[in-house]
């Protein structure tokens, strides 16, 4: 399936649907966002990796920050944090330089590595975005810690991809549909800066309407 221009959904969404198809559905169909401390600390984390004036050029490497990427097949479109191009003969010519180059994503979470893969759908779907764009395949990306201060490698599998492929048609069904899935909750609810738009616990309980219902069946 391809996408119109007009049809693309931010990319950074995959890892809020990803950790929550509610959170995202309030941020993404609903356009209701809240900070938190924690949404502050990542928002100055992602200012200086987009700064565009800390492009670098090294030996045999090219550093480009805040690099738009885009893709028909996902229907997605975003900004990564910093594509580093290694050069390399499997890479791509880029105009200007001499050599060909492989490019590898690199996005920077202001945490730790999260036990869910929301982290590494999200750079898979950056490494999708630039494969299509570039037409080369990309096997391997970075996420950059803040807290740890290190970087973990991650591998783009197929199982990965197509788990990109996957969400990337959910978000598009729901937001064509306008829906927003209901609350379930979890641990996740205590650090998500929408808890208090969301109010996961007042959603999970029954509807008055239910509650009567049940106790009429009951006395029957």
């Amino acid at each position: 399936m391809s996408y119109q221009e007009e049809e693309y959904l931010l990319l950074s969404g995959i890892q809020h649907f990803a950790f929550c198809r509610r959170q995202w559905a309030l941020i993404h169909i609903e356009q209701q966002w809240r900070e938190n401390i924690l949404t502050i600390e990542g928002d100055i984390l992602h200012e200086k990796a987009h700064d565009e004036k800390c492009n670098e050029k090294r030996k045999g490497l090219l550093l480009i920050r805040g690099m738009a990427v885009s893709s028909r097949e996902l229907g997605l479109s975003g900004i990564c944090d910093v594509v580093e191009f290694h050069q390399d003969e499997s890479g791509v010519a880029l105009h200007g330089r001499r050599g060909r180059f492989l490019p590898l994503p690199v996005e920077y979470k202001r945490g730790k590595p999260k036990k869910g893969p929301e982290d590494a759908l999200q750079l898979c779907a950056q490494a999708m975005c630039l494969e299509e764009m570039l037409v080369c395949e990309i096997p391997i990306g970075y996420l950059y810690y803040g807290e740890t201060k290190h970087r973990q490698e991650v591998l783009f599998t197929l199982e990965l991809r197509a788990l990109v492929s996957q969400m990337c048609e959910e978000m598009h069904h729901l937001f064509r549909r306008r829906y927003t899935p209901k609350v379930k909750t979890g641990g996740f609810c205590r650090s998500c800066s929408l808890k208090d738009i969301c109010l996961p616990q007042l959603n999970q309980m029954r509807k008055v309407s239910d509650y009567l219902k049940s106790s009429l069946e009951e006395e029957t």
